[in-house]
């Protein structure tokens, strides 16, 4: 067994049809994206979800995975605290991650939790795919500020853990593009904005994922992206395999860059 799909997903809170309140069928492409990816998870019934967050805990030089038994959470922060939601996590892979990651020296494990409850990053995904698809268990992973290439082989390392545990699973790369695409948005307009979602999704739409690690980071800081590391590490669980790409959609509504990609792993 071994990661048989990949999506990558934005993380829009007014997404939620109870955050929205009618507000989310202005970003009807996205909401349609998330209807296709939950439904393709489903076909696919993988036994375990890895999903990456950039809005759980994260350290400068530390990759922190989710532990326990399971997490719950909600939409409180969002006005919508009846909207919730709880995780079995894989706790066995989630060992073997920590195993692999030691013996090949990337700092990663489960220690530095500063909240066990769920962040948006996980929630906004999980929210649509759990009503098609709630058979999964999860490995919740958080990005670093380690370089580009350390992500890389973090997700090398996750997909030899996931082999090794015989575990059927799809990745969810969890993440907003830029957030300063329009003057109205929340963080104004910047040019570097619609540049990085424009190379970002022309990159991720050809599946050429070896071109992640070598983005200008003077780009990713000045478009304020949220999702460039989530997508790195998914791209190093890839490495090697042969990959069918599929390009879903993107939005800037609101200033922020929602993109949607989906992959395949060929058998042949």
């Amino acid at each position: 067994m071994s990661i048989v799909a990949g999506y990558m997903v934005p993380h829009p809170p007014i997404a939620v049809a109870e955050i929205g309140k009618g507000e989310e069928y202005r970003i009807k492409d996205t909401i349609h994206s998330y209807q296709e990816v939950a439904e393709d998870i489903k076909r696919l019934q993988p036994d375990t979800i890895l999903l990456t967050t950039p809005h759980n805990v994260m350290y400068r030089d530390y990759f922190h995975i989710s532990p326990g038994e399971m997490a719950v959470g909600d939409f409180s922060a969002f006005r919508a605290s009846r909207v919730q939601m709880s995780v079995t996590y894989d706790t066995s892979l989630v060992e073997a991650i920590c195993k692999e990651t030691q013996e090949i020296g990337i700092p990663a494990g489960i220690e530095g939790e500063k909240s066990p409850l769920l962040d948006h990053g996980t929630m906004v995904p999980l929210y649509f795919v759990t009503q098609k698809y709630k058979d999964a268990k999860l490995v919740r992973i958080s990005l670093s500020g380690l370089p580009l290439e350390t992500h890389w082989q973090f997700g090398k390392a996750i997909a030899k853990a996931v082999e090794k545990e015989n575990r059927r699973c799809v990745f969810i790369a969890s993440g907003d593009l830029s957030h300063c695409q329009k003057t109205d948005g929340p963080y104004g307009y910047q040019p570097e904005g619609p540049e990085y979602d424009k190379e970002i999704m022309d990159v991720m739409g050809r599946g050429d994922f070896e071109a992640l690690k070598h983005f200008d980071e003077s780009l990713l800081d000045a478009s304020m992206e949220c999702g460039h590391r989530s997508f790195t590490i998914m791209g190093g669980a890839f490495e090697g395999k042969k990959i069918e790409t599929k390009q879903l959609s993107h939005e800037a509504t609101f200033g922020v860059g929602y993109g949607f990609c989906m992959y395949h792993v060929r058998e042949d």
